[in-house]
C-alpha cells in the first residue's frame, strides 16, 4: 500500500483532539471563573478526554505526517496529565506546587502556544482563534499565579471558557462538514 493510500485510510484525528482539548478546557475554566469547584470531575475529564484522547489524536497525526497536529495534540495531552500529577502530587517526597513554580509552568506553556499560534497562520481562522485565545489564557493564568491576583484568574477563566468553546466549535464544524461533504459550519 502506498504512503498516500495508507494516510488516506486514517480518519481525521483533529476533531477528536479539539474536542478533548475544548471540553476539558471549558470544564477547568468554569472552575477558574469561580463557577464550579475543582473536583474529581475536572481531574477525570483531564485524564480521559484532555489527556488520553488528545494523545491518541496526536499519535494518529504522526501517522498522517501532520507535524503541527502531532505536536499540538500530543503536547497538550501530556499537559493535562502533568497538571493532574501537579494537583494530586502522588509522592510526599516532592514539595507541592507553589504559585511561582506554577507561574513559570504556565508561562512556558504560553510561550509554546504562541509559537504554535504562528503555525496556525497557515490554517483556518477558527484554529487561529483557538490558539490565540489559548496563548492569552496561559499568560493570564501565569500572571495570576505570579501576582496572586484572584481577579486575573477569574478573567483567565472566562478567556478559557471562550477558548475551549471555540475548540468544541472547530471540532463539531469539522465533523459536520465532513459528514455533509460541504462547508456548513464556517471555520
Amino acid at each position: 500500500m502506498s504512503k498516500e493510500k495508507d494516510q488516506a485510510s486514517i480518519a481525521n484525528p483533529g476533531p477528536l483532539g479539539l474536542l478533548g482539548f475544548g471540553m476539558t478546557t471549558v470544564l477547568l475554566n468554569l472552575h477558574n471563573a469561580d463557577i464550579i469547584q475543582l473536583s474529581i470531575v475536572i481531574v477525570a475529564m483531564g485524564f480521559a478526554l484532555g489527556g488520553a484522547a488528545q494523545i491518541i489524536a496526536g499519535i494518529m497525526e504522526f501517522k498522517k505526517n501532520n507535524t503541527f497536529g502531532a505536536t499540538a495534540f500530543t503536547a497538550y495531552g501530556f499537559f493535562w496529565w502533568s497538571l493532574i500529577v501537579i494537583w494530586t502530587n502522588p509522592t510526599s517526597a516532592i514539595n507541592p506546587a507553589d504559585d511561582i513554580s506554577m507561574g513559570f509552568y504556565l508561562l512556558l506553556w504560553g510561550i509554546f502556544t504562541s509559537g504554535m499560534f504562528i503555525g496556525t497562520l497557515k490554517h483556518n481562522k477558527g484554529l487561529q482563534v483557538v490558539f490565540l485565545s489559548l496563548a492569552i489564557l496561559f499568560f493570564l493564568l501565569a500572571a495570576g499565579d505570579f501576582t496572586g491576583s484572584h481577579s486575573i484568574k477569574i478573567i483567565a477563566g472566562w478567556v478559557g471558557i471562550f477558548c475551549g468553546s471555540s475548540a468544541i466549535y472547530n471540532s463539531l464544524g469539522q465533523v459536520i462538514n465532513n459528514e455533509f461533504g460541504r462547508n456548513i459550519i464556517p471555520l
